[in-house]
């Protein structure tokens, strides 16, 4: 199968990846279902986020982008936990001297720098052939993926999906997949399949997501 339309990339972009900013030689295709508010695409990316983004497609690649910086920082929390404990200046001053502690010394603050960067990386607005997506809030200049579900508004999708499943003791990649499935806007219904198939084995989450797949393809 044919890889979707690679987006428009910025010259200074070239070679970086659309989620972090890091240099890339891969690259991820999203395509679209029929609640996906832009086309099929494929954008540039590292091999790293590229594998975390195919585990939390969801409904929009913007959608996908956010839960990878979720992801990021989970991964990174101790990298980035340097810069809250400690400035760059008491790093080099402390007496972190001995054979244990010495290469920290040397080390953390660029590895604080490393993974701040990669999370605070804004990305670029899409486009295809110059035509923007309308859709896309680095384009806007504005947040839109805030999502709001039964009065509680979340900064993004996978926020409330986190907050479902821990409150409902859901499995969270389960009900991930059945939203990429149905949408946004059946998120209640999403999460009434979650709940119904509480405990099943992963073999029929997967025959039920199939079943699901096929009668949307009708």
């Amino acid at each position: 199968m044919t890889n979707p339309t690679m987006v428009d990339i910025p010259f200074n972009k070239r070679h970086m990846c659309w989620f972090c900013d890091e240099p890339c030689h891969a690259e991820l295709s999203y395509w679209r279902m029929a609640h996906t508010p832009h086309p099929s695409l494929t954008v540039p990316a590292c091999q790293e986020c590229k594998l975390l983004a195919q585990k939390h497609l969801l409904t929009s690649i913007w959608d996908c982008r956010e839960a990878v910086k979720d992801q990021l920082i989970k991964r990174y929390q101790k990298d980035l936990a340097i810069g809250i404990n400690w400035t760059e200046q008491e790093l080099a001053e402390s007496e972190f001297d001995c054979r244990i502690f010495g290469g920290f010394k040397k080390s953390a603050w660029m590895m604080y720098q490393i993974a701040q960067k990669r999370i605070n990386a804004p990305g670029w607005a899409l486009s295809i052939d110059d035509n923007h997506f309308e859709d896309d809030p680095l384009f806007a200049g504005t947040n839109t993926l805030g999502f709001e579900f039964d009065g509680l508004q979340f900064n993004n999708l996978n926020q409330g999906i986190k907050h479902y499943c821990q409150v409902l003791a859901l499995d969270e990649e389960f009900l991930k997949q059945l939203v990429t499935f149905l949408g946004k806007d059946q998120f209640g219904h999403a999460i009434k399949l979650a709940r119904l198939n509480i405990g099943v084995t992963k073999s029929m989450q997967q025959k039920i997501l199939q079943e699901l797949l096929e009668d949307l393809d009708r």
